[in-house]
């Protein structure tokens, strides 16, 4: 059969870099101590001879490759095949061996973070400033906010490298914010200010939600980010970002665009999250970097870019709203986590229009896994059911299904229309906090 609407590409990945060497792949002699750098250049006074010129081509595939698959971890509900142009009859007899493969995770809104618990919480309540006065020159932003940005390297256990990103200072006294997914399986975490000086980072709190996480270090007389409101960002508004791209040899880099689009719907680990799109250059590194307005104050949180490997796209990067930053901050620091958020613990997905018409599936979201724990599996939702309807209505996207259940609190119920190899099905659901499904 004809498998070529099967792709394990991801369509997009979050902004997550993974420095780590293949086990498979042996480190040249001179890297064994050091680290991998992303491009490799000849040495000096060696010549390139044609054999030498397809050896570095070689090795560049070979590192492009590990670096694609360092950057592969992620999604629930995540698709391996970006752009649906199949034909029907290219598909898989059966729908559900087309959906176990089209979604190929399991929803977790948990990842283990190992670090350091710090022993106290700070001191701190983020408020957001309202832009006024004149407008920053790129040359005055970089001046004003490149000193509160930190660069990070997170170690998982004896593994051979680190993750990297960035980190925006938060308090003079040591407070830092970054993603979730920069820190994710790591057990130690070190913080690297303008100076080179390095600190070792205690915890704060972690949130995969909405992959924002906080730590502390022991240093006095940082320079503290101001966060101003993103509520009031429109299209086409101009945006810097400074981070940490690719190493450290491009540590603060300054990067400049506009504001793309405002509350874009993007699904990540199977759920939607509601983040700034921007054509600002995002890369590698820059995660848990500041996207500055025009007027110095950080308004988003880089996190993650659109990806393709078999298509160029460029300048479509996202940021988490310095709204949803200010909310998820103040709950870790007043309670370590964020309590009070309901969850169903289904996975679900969108169901392509050529799976539709092949399996003949009626119009809906189709669901992928049914957490154990929940009182939807309690309730008997199954994994290969339609929810075609929520609340009584029509649902067709996973925004759908996400903005109607936000509405809700926890314990109230959430009622489904669903289809099931032909029959309607009609289910009420207890929603639970997350932190007691995942």
């Amino acid at each position: 059969m004809n498998r070529s609407w099967y792709d394990r590409n991801d369509w997009y990945q979050s902004d997550r870099t993974e420095l780590r060497r293949p086990a498979e792949t042996a480190a040249p002699p001179a890297e064994q101590e050091g680290e991998i750098s992303p491009v490799e250049t000849a040495p000096k006074g060696r010549r390139l001879t044609p054999s030498r010129i397809i050896a570095l081509i070689l090795a560049l595939l070979v590192l492009i490759s590990a670096t694609s698959v360092a950057f592969s971890r992620g999604g629930t509900a995540k698709k391996t095949d970006s752009i649906f142009d199949s034909e029907e009859d290219e598909l898989p007899e059966n729908a559900w061996d087309f959906f176990s493969q089209y979604y190929e995770d399991v929803q977790s809104d948990h990842v283990e973070v190992n670090l350091k618990e710090a022993e106290s919480r700070p001191d701190y309540t983020m408020v957001l400033q309202q832009g006024d006065g004149e407008k920053l020159s790129l040359q005055e932003i970089y001046e004003n906010c490149s000193g509160s940005i930190v660069a990070i390297r997170a170690y998982e256990g004896s593994k051979v490298g680190y993750n990297w990103g960035t980190g925006v200072v938060v308090t003079a006294d040591g407070l830092i914010l970054t993603n979730t997914h920069v820190l994710e399986d790591s057990d130690r975490a070190v913080v690297m200010l303008g100076d080179d000086t390095e600190y070792e980072a205690e915890l704060i709190g972690a949130d995969a939600v909405s992959d924002i996480a906080l730590i502390r270090i022991e240093a006095e007389g940082l320079t503290p980010a101001v966060f101003g409101d993103s509520a009031n960002l429109q299209v086409g508004d101009e945006v810097a970002a400074i981070g940490n791209p690719l190493g450290e040899s491009f540590r603060n880099t300054l990067t400049n665009g506009i504001i793309s689009a405002i509350e874009r719907g993007m699904n990540y680990h199977g759920r939607t999250m509601t983040l700034l799109q921007t054509n600002t250059a995002i890369n590698e590194g820059n995660s848990g970097g500041p996207l500055f307005n025009r007027y110095g104050q950080v308004i988003g949180i880089t996190n993650m870019k659109m990806m393709s490997s078999y298509s160029s796209i460029e300048g479509i990067g996202f940021a988490i709203p310095s709204a949803t930053v200010c909310e998820v901050v103040n709950a870790l620091i007043r309670d370590g986590k964020v309590v009070g958020r309901p969850a169903i613990g289904i996975t679900v997905g969108e169901i392509p229009e050529a799976a539709s018409s092949r399996y003949e599936l009626p119009e809906g979201i189709y669901v992928s896994a049914v957490q154990e724990n929940t009182d939807a599996a309690k309730k008997g939702v199954q994994a290969g059911d339609v929810i075609t309807a929520v609340n009584g209505e029509p649902v067709k996207t996973t925004e759908d299904i996400n903005r109607i259940k936000n509405t809700l609190q926890v314990g109230e119920e959430i009622h489904f229309t669903i289809w099931r190899e032909g029959e309607t099905l009609e289910i009420s659901v207890e929603l639970m906090d997350t932190n007691d499904v995942y």
